[in-house]
Order: C-alpha cells, then sequence, then structure tokens
C-alpha cells in the first residue's frame, strides 16, 4: 500500500480483533486510515514500534480525579498525566467532587476544564439522587456525560440513595446503562463497631462480602422489575461473581487491578495504604474474581482511581480515608498477570477497550480499525520494571505497587494520532476532548 499520513506506526505486532500481527497502522485526521505494509507509504510522522505490541487504546472507566473541590489529592491535569504515564487514553471520571457532578450545568464545567487540559480524552459520570431522577433522561444524553452513576454505599450527601424506592426511582428513567457502587449502607451502619481502632484490618471485616453481596442482589432485583441495564463496579467477593453469572442479561461487571492482585495479608505490610471501599479482602475472594475473569463473568477492567494524600492516608484507621491511586499502574500490571498467564491478551484487550465501548456505547474508540479513533497503547511485553512512588504522576506521589517489579511496560500513549506519552516523558501539549457516545450523537 502507499499514500501519505499524518503518522505511521511501523514495524509493530498489532493486536486487534482479527489477532496479533506485524502491520503498519497509517493515521490520518486523527483515525486509521490504513492496516498493513506502509513501508513505500509517506508520513508527516514516523513511530518505530519494532519489538512493540501496539493495542487498542485502554479506557479506564472509572477513577476520581477530585476536580472541582479537593485538588490538593489531584485534578483533571495531574490525574490525566497519571493516566497517559500509564497508557491510558480515555477516563471516565467519577461524580463526587464538590459541587457534586448532578446536573447539566456541573457537568458542562467539567467538560470545559477538561478540554484542551487534560492529557487524554475524558467523560464524566452524573450522579443519580433522589433529587434529579426525573431529569435523568435528559442528563444521560449530554454530550460528555458517561452515564448516570449510583452510589447504594460509601458516600454522603444526595450521592447517596440507599433504599430500594430510591434506586427504582432512577432505574425507572435509564435507558443507557447506569454504573453502581454495590455496597449495603443499613448494614454498613448496623456494623460499625466492627472497625477497631489503629487496625485497618478490621476493615473487611466491617464491611464484608454480606455488605456487598445483599445488595448487589436487591439491585439485580430493582434492575429486573425497571427492565434496566446496569453496570456493577469493583466487584470484590466471590459469591457476587457467583451469583451475577445468572444475570448477565442485564447486569455487566467491573473488576480492579488491586482486587485481583492484592489480598488482606499486606493490611500488615502497608496498612491503610490498602484501604478502599469495597476492601480489598482475603485471598479466595481475588481468586473467585480470577475465576470470573477466567468465565467472562467478569466484563471491564477499571481502576478505581482515589486518590488521597499520604498524610491523610497516615491517620489512625478509621479517621484515615478510603481509596488508592491506580491509573497509571493498571496497564503494567495487568500486562504482568497477562506474562504470568492468568490471562490471554486478546482477554486484556477486550476487558479494556473493545469491552467499554460495547457497554457504554463510545462512538468510534476501543478498535484497531479504519474509521476508528487513533487511540493506541503501545507496549513492550517482555520489558522488566519495578514499580516506585517515584514513577507516579498523580499529584498524591505513591502507589500500593510501590516496590513491585512486573513484565509488561506502556511505552507510548497515543491519542487520536498524536504520540501524547513516549517512554515515560510527555510528548504533546494536553490536547483532551470529550468522548462522543451514541447515545448523544
Amino acid at each position: 500500500m502507499s499514500g501519505t499520513f499524518d503518522c505511521i506506526l511501523s514495524g509493530g505486532t498489532v493486536a486487534n480483533h482479527e489477532g496479533e500481527g506485524l502491520r503498519d497502522v497509517g493515521v490520518r485526521g486523527g483515525r486509521i486510515a490504513e492496516i498493513g505494509d506502509l513501508s513505500r507509504a509517506s508520513a508527516g510522522e514516523r513511530i518505530d514500534c519494532t519489538g512493540l505490541h501496539i493495542l487498542p487504546g485502554v479506557i479506564d472507566s472509572q477513577v476520581h480525579f477530585r476536580e472541582p473541590g479537593l485538588t490538593h489529592k489531584e485534578d483533571l491535569e495531574t490525574g490525566s498525566r497519571a493516566a497517559v504515564l500509564g497508557g491510558v487514553t480515555a477516563v471516565f471520571e467519577m461524580p463526587n467532587t464538590n459541587p457534586l457532578t448532578t446536573g447539566a450545568a456541573e457537568l458542562a464545567d467539567k467538560v470545559a476544564r477538561g478540554v484542551n487540559r487534560m492529557h487524554c480524552d475524558f467523560a464524566f459520570w452524573v450522579g443519580g439522587t433522589h433529587e434529579n431522577a426525573k431529569d435523568i433522561p435528559e442528563l444521560e444524553r449530554l454530550a460528555g456525560a458517561a452515564g448516570i452513576k449510583v452510589f447504594m454505599g460509601s458516600s454522603t450527601g444526595s450521592l447517596l440513595v440507599e433504599d430500594d424506592p430510591g434506586v427504582a426511582a432512577i432505574l425507572g428513567k435509564t435507558r443507557r446503562r447506569a454504573a453502581f457502587h454495590s455496597e449495603d449502607e443499613y448494614r454498613l451502619e448496623e456494623r460499625k463497631g466492627e472497625r477497631v481502632k489503629g487496625d485497618p484490618n478490621s476493615h473487611p471485616v466491617w464491611r464484608d462480602e454480606t455488605t456487598a453481596l445483599q445488595c448487589t442482589q436487591r439491585l439485580v432485583k430493582i434492575a429486573r422489575e425497571q427492565r434496566a441495564i446496569i453496570h456493577i463496579l469493583h466487584v470484590s467477593t466471590a459469591e457476587e461473581i457467583e451469583f451475577l453469572e445468572a444475570h448477565k442479561d442485564i447486569a455487566s461487571v467491573e473488576v480492579t487491578p488491586q482486587h485481583l492482585t492484592l489480598d488482606a495479608s499486606l493490611y500488615d505490610v502497608i496498612g491503610t495504604r490498602l484501604q478502599m471501599n469495597p476492601p480489598v479482602r482475603a485471598a479466595r475472594h481475588r481468586d473467585g474474581l480470577w475465576e470470573g475473569v477466567r468465565k467472562s463473568v467478569a466484563d471491564i477492567i477499571g481502576s478505581d482511581h482515589a486518590p488521597h494524600t499520604l498524610e491523610e492516608k497516615s491517620k489512625p484507621y478509621p479517621e484515615s480515608p478510603s481509596g488508592m491511586p491506580g491509573v497509571q499502574t493498571l496497564v503494567p500490571i495487568m500486562l504482568d498477570h497477562v506474562n504470568a498467564g492468568r490471562m490471554s491478551l486478546a482477554r486484556f484487550i477486550d476487558m479494556t477497550s473493545a469491552g467499554p465501548m460495547r457497554l457504554f456505547g463510545i462512538a468510534g474508540k476501543g478498535r484497531i480499525a479504519c474509521g476508528y479513533d487513533a487511540d493506541f497503547t503501545v507496549v513492550d511485553m517482555k520489558r522488566k520494571e519495578t514499580i516506585s512512588d517515584a514513577q507516579m504522576g498523580s499529584r498524591c506521589g505513591w502507589t500500593p505497587y510501590d516496590g513491585k517489579t512486573i513484565t509488561g511496560w506502556p511505552v507510548g500513549t497515543i491519542v487520536r494520532g498524536k504520540r501524547i506519552m513516549w517512554e515515560g516523558e510527555i510528548a504533546t501539549p494536553s490536547q483532551g476532548q470529550a468522548v462522543r457516545f451514541h447515545a448523544a450523537l
């Protein structure tokens, strides 16, 4: 093939829906124009990918970038910097900011803050509440909206919708897939006495597996009654995987790298840095989640990047906040699992690009195919690295994986044909744009 392109990725192993093979990728106008032998073609830029894998751009559909309101922890620029340093080309950011993202004005403000300031492309979840349920048909179709997110536990103020009638009112209005934090708030309140001051080991005792399973069972029942489709975030228990296997017609499932990698034995090692909601649990739950990946009960991987400062995390439990950073480490941690034989590269691709595209109706992203946005995560599958706090682009400046040696590393992040990150350096000024969705076109 010959022609002229803005950019050619040459000599790499392209991994997409057709499998893996040595192919060049030609980009024109920010979109994929040709795939094949482009050795005779000309281009404004030729990126040598010899020895590297070219994957569809990784989409992280659950991050907390804290802006507006909590920018001492993170903001849209620093969070997206961490994302592209880790090979992530697009993120969906969560609504529990200050002010809460519960209306058209708050969403528009976030979109305006992100355009040409975030390093990757983006969308924002709109929080579902008792008060805005009637407005959901309009809210979920706004430009830049990933959909509706509901907290059934672990939140404050109007974002907490713990009651069945409140959840039913929201699901009765949704047409897109709504996302849920599924922990039973009533049980959490009843079990607060299980928390032991100064001992983070008590965190998964307080927020036990029944707290998660009970809420997920309630949620699925309501969704069936309302004929709605739902997405359950950061599933953390073997019991939920077993239950959800019978409800895949209406419920999609997210798992996180931390729940697939870490276990409760580490509370004695890294303390409150391991603290998140729902908790990192005993190893049997981690094994149950991997069974969910193997059987395709789990649909996608999200980082639940939720940064806090080390000063905040150093407070004695339970005064310490829940959450840990993860957007920058999603790709290397999961590639290490691929290299260890726990999942195939094709499965990783489906759970981080094609899967999010399919579940959330993303337009023009999620595949390496002609006509799609030229978003690529370029990785070295053989490269060994040791993850460290010093590498982190997040404002919080730490990672629970500090000191962990892994195999598989993101070398480049390309968004709409622009080389945003290469070899750990930001290569192009930020030019993030809102992700497009079929529901809003």
